[in-house]
């Protein structure tokens, strides 16, 4: 399923459906792909809007997680969006913490799968390998539960990006500044519903983090999913979309007065 690439002003960005914005966050090495289920989905509810974050394409300065929770600061408010329900994977939900953390009047909830912002793996022990295929292809299965979910298309992806040496150094310097960026004393700060939906078997920001996220965040609740690994949305999109309506839809309930 291919999708429109629309433009306003400098930002470029999907956008299906109508209703409340479901504004959805990649990760580093995220794709548009990666929210195939999610917008087919969505897009009957929801007005679904993907920015294309601009990883790769900030100034060495900028390329940063700060830089890019300021850029999709700009994006909400050139997009004039309100009552967002922010959604970010990976490095994506650490862009949306931070968002939230210091514009919080335009978002109305936050879902976080897989999300850095306090421990993540990254990738291991070492840094993207330039020229080699077969590492790239073992780094992108460690993604999933199952690695036949990394296929060639994804792998040759992935491949591409770290082949490139101006890019690997924007990599290495949004892997650096989310380590160092840890949230963990100010996440009691974030008033919105959120929704924490987290693979069982999640090697790079493992379940142990999942339960941290549950605690730090006051108004939080937390899902497990089986035989999943870092990208849910990707891996079990039934499951995951079924998990997202069902709160989105809680939301809008009216309120039951006892």
């Amino acid at each position: 399923m291919s999708y429109e690439i629309r433009q306003h002003e400098k930002f470029k960005y999907i956008e299906e459906g109508s209703g409340e914005p479901l504004v959805l966050l990649h990760g580093l090495f995220g794709a548009l792909s990666n929210f195939q289920g999610l917008i087919e989905y969505f897009r009957h509810y929801n007005r679904v809007i993907v920015p294309m974050l601009p990883l790769l394409d900030m100034d060495i300065l900028h390329t940063s997680v700060g830089g890019l929770a300021k850029f999709v600061h700009r994006f909400l408010e050139a997009k004039q969006l309100k009552d967002v329900h922010l959604l970010g994977n990976s490095l994506g939900g650490h862009v949306g913490l931070v968002h939230i953390l210091k514009h919080p009047e335009r978002v109305k909830s936050l879902i976080l799968t897989g999300s850095s912002g306090l421990f993540e793996n990254g990738m291991g022990d070492s840094y993207p390998k330039r020229g080699d295929y077969e590492y790239i292809k073992r780094k992108t299965e460690l993604t999933f539960y199952d690695p036949a979910m990394a296929t060639k298309e994804l792998v040759d992806e992935v491949y591409s990006i770290t082949n490139n040496r101006l890019k690997v150094i924007k990599i290495i310097a949004l892997a650096k500044s989310a380590i160092r960026n840890n949230l963990g004393e100010e996440l009691n700060q974030i008033k919105q519903p959120a929704l924490l939906i987290w693979g069982n078997n999640d090697t790079i920001t493992p379940p142990f983090v999942a339960r941290e996220f549950n605690r730090l965040i006051p108004n939080s609740e937390l899902y497990f999913i089986d035989k999943c690994g870092h990208a849910p949305m990707m891996e079990v999109p039934d499951e995951f979309n079924a998990i997202l309506h069902k709160f989105l839809k809680k939301l809008n309930e009216p309120a039951t007065v006892t």
